[in-house]
């Protein structure tokens, strides 16, 4: 009469290390990749927000221009901040709509968050400031740019977007 061993049913202690070993590998290879896909997801994210306070911006120094809406002369047209694209400016007379009022016009719904800084406050850049300047000087909105100090994929830095 033959004896049948039964093997017990289950994994071994090296067949376990040897999987944890693989998937450690694994993960440890998707990690940097995951942060690049990251890192691009913010980078698409800002180019988006900058194009569209960038295209606000250009909306209301066009209005300006076309002597649309009433500004400061010392603003030369751009917006003296960047609430005031929010909250809208009101169009003269010729803008008016069938009940005889004035139309409000926004430029924006809100500010755009900035994805590299997580916040909406953006740097600032007037028409009278220095292209490099560091601070602004709060005449009016002529461009913006991230606080941000990181640098991108491609070896820019955020700030020179």
């Amino acid at each position: 009469m033959k004896r049948i061993f039964c093997r017990p049913k289950g994994f071994t202690l090296t067949e376990i290390l040897v999987a944890a070993a693989i998937l450690a590998v694994l993960a440890a290879a998707a990690l940097p990749l995951s942060k690049i896909a990251i890192q691009r997801e913010n980078e698409i994210e800002l180019r988006r927000s900058l194009r569209l306070i960038r295209e606000a911006i250009d909306t209301y120094k066009k209005l300006a221009d076309e002597k649309k809406i009433e500004f400061e002369a010392d603003t030369d047209g751009y917006p003296p901040d960047l609430e005031i694209l929010v909250n809208g400016v009101k169009l003269k007379s010729e803008g008016k709509d069938k009940k005889g009022e004035e139309k409000l016009m926004k430029f924006l719904r809100r500010i755009p968050r900035d994805p590299m800084t997580k916040s909406t406050d953006w740097g600032l850049l007037s028409s009278q400031d220095a292209p490099d300047a560091a601070n602004w000087g709060e005449q009016n909105v002529f461009d913006v740019y991230t606080k941000s100090r990181r640098t991108a994929i491609d070896g820019t830095k955020y700030r020179d977007w």
